[in-house]
């Protein structure tokens, strides 16, 4: 029986080096059945429980490894589980019990007169704390003072996530370059498996995601592909590979592999559920987006709906949606209340346009104007050519409803360019489609349609049926004026001119400037051909454009 048992224990062991995680775990567990195992072999228990996506049984047979090395005096590893035992607890949002085990952990140290590692991790907690309370140079000084005793004590892990920390801590405060360099420092080390494999899993997940918070999505790319390798070489590895390949899908997505994205977020649902909620919602958010492009809507709200229900957030997609569908109303309310309750500054970036495309559509400019004015702002705090693509989008979309096409062209043609250099082929179309307009209102029907057809092409290999329905509305646009190439806004200015209001009255009703309505007024003079106000009046009675 003990030799039995021994050969399993082995067999446990050298799974658990080969990263055969599954073998270990149950290798591991029938030993521990058999005699209950020491505090080293169930940390190794632990560990594999974890990456085989036993969540519970992973804080169970941690928290006996505390246990056993408390037993044995060993205060220091003792503290060491207590502190990875509140890391998990925080992020699962258990908040006090993860607080209890940090202090914990605390108090044992405190009865060690010597430096060691741990100390520094404990630090990591304290660097989270000060960044909730928006104090990053506190933040970033005890993130560095992790590093310093990590470099001290040799502790790879400890250097990779105070480093990244220190990182994502710039980042935050706009300076990408700085903090883009130390990321990159951490995955080298990544990437050179010099750390544990529940380290690697978490840098890989957070530097990915800061990547994509400040849209540099050729790292991003990079860095998911080395994820997907690194998951390719565990196969029995469940913890990561979901969120794994919900990175992927979204690189798909952006580089216009619609089906190939869906088909990878369905295989991420599959490998999370019931494992990794977080991971399993942001599929579905991802399935639900691409839904939404695709026109198949009813598949679309209902990814929204599973994505909701697991704890994810399913804006600015649903209010898209709702827009979409018609239901204005809804994706209005919908948006504003995300909006009014976003601080982060990043994350306000990535509600921004879904907040002026919905307010363009619904008349409201002034709205829109204020969102794009915000996004301006914080594209030039993070200086990232997207988002700066990102705010001229929608400074040439504004710029076109109030009738200023000439203004747009600047920051539509700077947007496109972005769009196709980073590889982005739905954005680039959707820019396209907003040149075409602006060309053919400034009566250049030759270049309009050019924008136009490219951007139909675009749109029919992705099979983008909403936009394609949108270009069909649109027209071939006129040679001739009749009818007259008007923006929305200058119809209803047009229409308040016929009724009678001054330029004064017009701009009070719309919530616009003064100087604003003359400009529109007089594009709307120039483009029907006629001298005056009551001329302009006479041609749409005559034409019925009102």
């Amino acid at each position: 029986m003990i030799v039995g048992r021994l050969a399993t224990l082995k067999e446990g062991r050298e799974s658990y080096q080969r990263r055969a995680w599954s073998h270990a775990y149950r290798w591991l567990s029938l030993a521990d059945r058999a005699t209950p195992l020491g505090s080293e072999d169930l940390e190794l228990l632990a560990m594999s429980a974890y990456l085989v996506g036993r969540d519970d049984d992973y804080l169970h047979t941690l928290e006996r490894a505390h246990q056993a090395y408390l037993d044995a005096g060993k205060d220091v590893q003792a503290a060491r589980c207590a502190f990875w035992l509140g890391l998990r607890l925080f992020f699962r949002g258990e908040m006090g019990r993860a607080t209890g085990w940090f202090a914990r952990a605390q108090r044992l140290l405190e009865r060690e007169g010597h430096e060691c590692a741990e100390r520094g991790y404990l630090l990591l907690p304290v660097v989270e704390q000060q960044l909730a309370a928006g104090d990053c140079e506190a933040a970033y000084a005890s993130a560095a003072t992790a590093v310093e005793i990590g470099e001290r004590c040799r502790d790879a892990d400890l250097i990779a996530c105070a480093r990244h920390q220190q990182g994502r801590i710039r980042l935050q405060q706009g300076l990408v370059k700085r903090g883009l360099a130390l990321l990159d420092e951490v995955m080298v080390a990544v990437t050179a498996m010099e750390l544990s494999p529940l380290v690697t899993g978490l840098m890989y997940c957070s530097v990915i995601q800061a990547c994509q918070e400040i849209y540099a999505f050729g790292r991003a790319g990079e860095w998911t592909a080395a994820l997907a390798r690194w998951c390719d070489e565990q196969p029995e590895m469940v913890a990561f590979t979901g969120i794994c390949r919900v990175h992927r899908a979204e690189i798909m997505q952006l580089h216009g592999a619609w089906q190939d994205a869906i088909e990878e977020a369905q295989r991420s649902c599959e490998r999370s559920q019931g494992v990794d909620q977080q991971a399993a919602a942001a599929a579905f958010y991802q399935q639900a987006e691409v839904y939404r492009l695709r026109g198949e809507f009813a598949a679309a709200e209902e990814a929204y709906r599973h994505a909701g229900q697991l704890g994810g957030e399913s804006q600015p997609g649903l209010a898209l949606l709702r827009l979409a569908q018609g239901r204005t109303d809804a994706a209005c309310a919908a948006i504003r209340r995300v909006v009014s309750t976003t601080t982060d500054r990043l994350q306000r970036a990535k509600l921004l346009p879904a907040h002026i495309e919905i307010m363009l559509a619904t008349g409201d400019i002034q709205e829109a104007g204020n969102a794009c004015r915000e996004l301006k702002d914080i594209a030039e705090t993070f200086e990232t050519d997207v988002l700066r693509a990102m705010a001229g989008q929608a400074r040439g979309a504004i710029d076109l409803a109030e009738g200023d096409a000439r203004a747009a062209l600047g920051p539509l043609r700077r947007a496109l360019k972005v769009w196709r250099q980073v590889g982005v082929p739905y954005e680039a179309a959707r820019v396209r489609m907003l040149m075409g307009l602006t060309c053919r209102s400034l009566g250049d029907d030759e270049a309009a349609e050019l924008e136009l057809d490219t951007a139909r092409a675009v749109f029919a290999q992705l099979g983008a049926a909403p936009e394609l329905a949108r270009l069909d509305s649109l027209g071939k646009g006129p040679t001739s004026v009749h009818p007259p190439p008007l923006t929305t806004r200058e119809f209803q200015v047009l229409r308040l001119i016929a009724a009678g209001k001054t330029n004064k009255a017009i701009a009070a009703a719309s919530s616009l400037s003064e100087r604003t309505i003359d400009r529109h007024v007089s594009n709307i003079l120039s483009k029907l051909n006629v001298p005056s106000r009551a001329a302009a009046t006479a041609y749409a009675y005559d034409h019925k454009l009102i």
